[in-house]
């Protein structure tokens, strides 16, 4: 049997139709870049997530690198963010010219530990913003790092680069928040393997302030406003229009596929106890999952990846592969331990947890389409491998 990580043509075969409906129009309208359809897609955003404004961008690179280019983060300032994310969101801290200072993560959610983040925040001059992750589709703690950027009075950046959708149960406000819409600002990424991906490379920037979101549009047009008038240097972060028309139509579908993927994931750990393999690997938890039961955040986790932690892990990975199944290792090195990054004067050793979950962690197929029959022959395959 073929489980492969991630299937894209079985849904785009469900939407080709459609979708390709809409790409006909923009080609008809000759509306390529920025638009009407990209304006849609905003508000849709904005709408979904429950931000205030949304700013549609060329890639989720992009639009942590707008963004920080719009606070005028640069060179003198630090920035306290995970060394376990994916590469950008610590190169665009360094693009800007600021010095990205890492904090560990915690053991459990992989997200940015709340007691680590106090102790760096104490021990670190300049510090001109906090970017949790939100990682692999599940919301970081955020309830506790706003209160210390309240207390230390640095701005709270929200990477949601795999959290589109993903819902927050915050007990500070006693309401249901969307990632990307409680920090300063945040920001999604539309890569393609993304829980809402397009055709290409797309990104989106959210913010609660109509000033920084007016800036934010300047900027991703050469920091143009008027046409032609620059006040800033931006760059060229437009968002193109068939980009927009394709995630416009797959935005309604969302919510059902992060249904799925839930489902996916609770026979997984079905699976996993029934196989009792529980003691042998470890599983996601839903930090989450009793304020959701209760009538809270029905997105507590999206599963963007369902990472698990496993002995021998590389070695479990080659089995799977000669066994049909597809997997992924999220992340295989610490950003630390990157040599681009050797400048910041950090060790291995450093950041532990960041480094042991680079040594134990494998994602397994979870995307929407796939069968029971599939999830459980991944997990009989695993079982096989540990007798």
């Amino acid at each position: 049997m073929q489980v492969p990580l991630l299937d894209l043509k079985s849904q785009y075969q469900t939407l080709r139709e459609e979708i390709r409906a809409a790409i006909d129009e923009v080609a008809d309208t000759q509306t390529l870049i920025l638009g009407p359809r990209v304006e849609r897609l905003e508000k849709a955003i904005a709408d979904y997530c429950g931000a205030n404004h949304a700013i549609g961008v060329s890639s989720g690179t992009d639009a942590e690198l707008v963004a920080l280019m719009a606070l005028e983060i640069g060179p003198g300032d630090t920035v306290l963010t995970t060394p376990y994310t994916f590469f950008a969101t610590a190169s665009c801290v360094s693009r800007v010219g600021a010095r990205p200072v890492f904090v560990d993560i915690d053991p459990a959610t992989f997200n940015l530990s709340v007691p680590a983040l106090r102790q760096a925040l104490e021990n670190t001059s300049n510090v001109k913003a906090i970017i949790p992750v939100h990682l692999f589709g599940c919301c970081a703690a955020i309830d506790e790092i706003m209160a210390l950027g309240r207390e230390y009075h640095v701005p709270v950046l929200e990477d949601a680069a795999q959290a589109l959708g993903a819902q927050y149960p915050s007990k500070a406000t006693g309401q249901v928040h969307g990632a990307g819409s409680m920090g300063d600002c945040g920001w999604f990424s539309f890569y393609p393997t993304k829980n809402l991906g397009a055709f290409g490379d797309a990104g989106m920037v959210t913010c609660r302030d109509a000033e920084l979101a007016a800036k934010i549009r300047a900027f991703r047009n050469h920091g143009m406003e008027p046409r032609y008038y620059h006040q800033w240097i931006g760059g060229n972060f437009r968002l193109d229009a068939i980009q927009a028309a394709v995630l416009e139509v797959k935005l309604p579908h969302l919510d059902g596929w992060h249904a799925a993927r839930r489902e996916h994931a609770a026979f997984y750990h079905q699976e996993f106890a029934r196989l009792e393999l529980l003691d042998t690997v470890t599983l996601p938890i839903e930090p989450y999952a009793r304020q959701a039961a209760g009538g809270g955040a029905v997105n507590h986790h999206i599963y963007n990846q369902f990472v698990i932690r496993a002995p021998r892990r590389d070695a479990l990975r080659a089995h799977l592969q000669q066994n049909g199944i597809g997997s992924e290792i999220y992340y295989p090195l610490s950003l630390h331990q990157q040599k681009c990054f050797a400048s910041l004067g950090y060790q291995t050793g450093d950041f532990p947890e960041s480094e042991r979950a680079t040594a134990e962690t494998l994602a397994l197929p979870i995307y929407p389409e796939l069968t029971h029959e599939q999830l459980a022959y991944v997990v009989e395959t695993i079982r096989a491998f540990y007798r």
